[in-house]
């Protein structure tokens, strides 16, 4: 009974460091709030994988891991981009932007539970991921406007309930004896994240974004490639009409 529930123990860590973000955001402390962000999503990259590994997983779970996803990655970087970036610029815009970014995220973990994915693929980017991006890219308000932060944010919301694909790596397997090591690796990197704040979660910013644009890229050459294919086929089908 318990091994089922220790799957369970990392999801409400999730919920615990997206409630955290928040009060931290609230009090000013921008840089731990978007760090507190970082490590829910190393927590929620090993609960699914952690339930596979137990053979302990369930609907109760998966709802749980959506729950706590929805505060961690949608409404924490939502606040923190708002207090950090937004409150200067005209309210109307500013909360917009500020609620369609819980608001996509929300439909897109609906969407998750409720239909089949590709194998090895996601539908839309993944909100952990977008949250991450959110989190991590408030760090840079001294150097990007307002305006810029909220395209930035409608992007990302977009990018959300797109029909994009991404790479999923949840499916990459942990060993059986390394669940063990996992905690020793959260508090590694709790202990880094308190040491450098501004420094890991800026360095952390560069994949995140990349891995944003990657779903983009990927379609845009999908579509090529699909257009070549039907140019191909007209000039196939005007040789034979000949």
């Amino acid at each position: 009974m318990l091994t089922r529930f220790i799957p369970n123990l990392f999801t409400l860590g999730n919920l615990f460091l997206g409630m955290l973000a928040i009060l931290l955001a609230i009090n000013e402390r921008y840089s731990l709030a978007a760090i507190m962000v970082i490590i829910a999503m190393l927590l929620d990259g090993l609960d699914g994988r952690v339930a596979r590994a137990l053979n302990a997983q369930s609907e109760f779970g998966k709802e749980l891991d959506s729950l706590s996803d929805m505060v961690s990655f949608g409404a924490a970087p939502a606040l923190i981009i708002f207090m950090v970036s937004f409150q200067d610029a005209m309210p109307i815009f500013a909360w917009i932007a500020t609620a369609a970014f819980p608001i996509c995220g929300a439909i897109r973990l609906a969407r998750f539970n409720v239909r089949p994915g590709i194998p090895g693929y996601f539908t839309g980017l993944p909100i952990p991921a977008a949250g991450g991006v959110l989190a991590t890219l408030s760090l840079f308000h001294k150097d990007i406007g307002p305006i810029s932060m909220m395209i930035a944010t409608l992007l990302l919301s977009y990018l959300m309930v797109s029909s994009l694909k991404y790479p999923n790596f949840k499916k990459v397997g942990l060993p059986r004896k390394a669940i063990w090591i996992a905690p020793w690796v959260i508090l590694l990197a709790v202990g880094l994240a308190l040491l450098f704040p501004d420094q890991l979660s800026k360095l952390i910013f560069i994949p995140l974004v990349l891995y944003a644009l990657y779903g983009m890229k990927h379609s845009v050459r999908i579509a090529a490639s699909r257009n070549r294919a039907k140019k191909r086929k007209g000039e196939k089908s005007s040789r034979s009409d000949r």
